[in-house]
C-alpha cells in the first residue's frame, strides 16, 4: 500500500464480485485509514474502517465530486451485465456512469485512478500464445461487454491526455470467480433459475468442446490483490492478470470426470442465440462470439512492477466456483447474495 498512513480510498461497485474482496482486502491494511464503499444498495456486511454511501451511477443525480472529496485514490469497479436484450440501458451505467466517474475524480483532485478494465477489452487473439498489454483494446463490436470496455479505454486516453496530474491504472482481469459470486454469477450468466446442483460430474455424461472455446481464469480474491498492490505502487498504464492454465473443454471434463465431445461452433451458436432470444438465457450469443476470439494474456508486467503473482491456479478456481455453485454459495450483499435453485 501507499506509503501514506491513513489513506482514504473510495470503491465504487463495493458489493460485487471484485469490490467485496477489493473492501476486505484495504480494510485488512494497516495504511489504510478509512474505505468509501459505493454501490446501489446498502449491505449488511461491514468490514473494519468501512462506511458505505448508496450511489447510482446511472444517476445524473449522484453528486460523485462530493463522495470523491479528500480521498487518496478511487478504485472504480461498478459495472451492470444486466439487461442484455437493452444495451441502452447498460451503456447509461457502465460507459456514461464510468465517464462520470471519471470526470468527478479531475473535479475532486483525486491523485490516483484504478480502473476494471477487461480481457474483454481485447481484439480478437490468438489462443496458441499470450498477448502483453500493447495488444489493441478495440473488443469484439457485437457484444455490448466487449463494445463498451473498449470504449472506456479510448475515454481512458483522452482523461490520461487531459490530466496528467492523476496516475491512471487499468487492470485487464480474465474471468473471475470465487466461491461467494456462485449465485450471482449463475443468475447472471444461466438465468435465476437454471439448478446450480447441475453443475454435480454424475449428471453431465459430456462436455461440448466447441472450437475456439479457450480462455483464462483467475480467483478474485488474486486480482484484489493486484488493485491493492497497484495503489501503493508508483506505476500508471495497464496490467493483464490471470492465472495458468488456461482454461478449456479438455481441463473442463478432467474437473467433471466427464468427456469432451467435439461440437461445431455454428450448432452452439444456434442453441444459445435461441434461449437468448427466447428470454431464457441471459447471457448472449454476442458475448459468446467474443469468448472464442479473446486471446490469451501475458501477465510479465503485472509480475514484475507490482510483483503480484496469483496463489490460485485455474483449476482451484474453478473448482472452488463449481462448489459454490452446487451449494448455492454467496456473500452478505445484495449483488453476491446465496440462492440455491433446484
Amino acid at each position: 500500500m501507499s506509503s501514506a498512513v491513513g489513506s482514504r480510498i473510495v470503491v465504487t461497485g463495493a458489493t460485487g464480485n471484485v469490490g467485496t474482496s477489493v473492501v476486505r482486502l484495504l480494510s485488512e491494511e494497516a495504511q489504510v485509514g478509512s474505505v468509501l464503499g459505493l454501490a446501489r444498495r446498502i449491505p449488511e456486511w461491514s468490514p473494519a474502517r468501512t462506511e458505505w454511501s448508496a450511489v447510482d451511477l446511472a444517476s445524473q443525480q449522484a453528486d460523485l465530486v462530493k463522495e470523491f472529496e479528500d480521498a487518496d485514490a478511487v478504485v472504480h469497479l461498478a459495472w451492470a451485465f444486466q439487461p442484455t436484450h437493452d444495451p441502452a440501458a447498460t451503456w447509461r451505467t457502465n460507459v456514461l456512469g464510468s465517464i462520470r466517474v471519471f470526470e468527478a475524480v479531475a473535479a475532486a483532485r483525486v491523485p490516483t485512478l484504478v480502473h476494471a478494465s477487461s480481457v474483454g477489452a481485447y481484439s480478437p487473439g490468438p489462443k496458441d500464445h499470450a498477448v502483453d498489454e500493447s495488444w489493441p483494446t478495440h473488443g469484439w463490436p457485437d457484444a455490448a461487454y466487449c463494445r463498451e470496455k473498449a470504449y472506456l479505454e479510448r475515454t481512458l486516453d483522452t482523461f490520461e491526455r487531459d490530466h496528467p496530474e492523476v496516475r491512471v491504472v487499468r487492470m485487464r482481469p480474465a474471468f473471475l470467480f470465487k466461491r461467494e459470486s456462485a449465485s450471482e454469477q449463475r443468475r447472471i450468466f444461466g438465468g435465476r433459475f437454471l439448478p446450480g446442483p447441475l453443475a454435480r460430474p454424475e449428471l453431465l455424461p459430456f462436455l461440448p468442446d466447441i472450437p475456439g472455446l479457450r480462455a483464462q481464469a483467475l480467483h478474485t480474491d488474486d486480482a484484489a490483490r493486484a488493485y491493492v498492490l497497484a495503489l501503493g505502487a508508483e506505476v500508471r498504464g495497464a496490467f493483464n492478470l490471470a492465472a495458468e492454465p488456461p482454461v478449456d473443454a479438455e481441463l473442463l471434463a478432467q474437473l467433471l470426470d466427464t468427456r469432451p465431445i467435439r461440437l461445431p461452433r455454428v450448432a452452439a451458436r444456434s442453441a444459445i442465440a435461441a434461449a437468448w432470444g427466447l428470454h431464457l438465457l441471459p447471457a448472449s450469443p454476442h458475448l459468446f462470439d467474443a469468448v472464442l476470439r479473446l486471446p490469451l494474456m501475458d501477465c510479465t508486467r503485472a509480475h514484475a512492477e507490482l510483483g503480484w503473482h496469483p496463489e490460485h491456479e485455474a483449476t482451484e478456481v474453478l473448482e472452488e466456483f463449481l462448489q459454490g455453485l452446487q451449494h448455492g454459495e454467496g456473500a452478505r450483499t445484495a449483488p453476491l447474495r446465496g440462492r440455491k435453485v433446484g
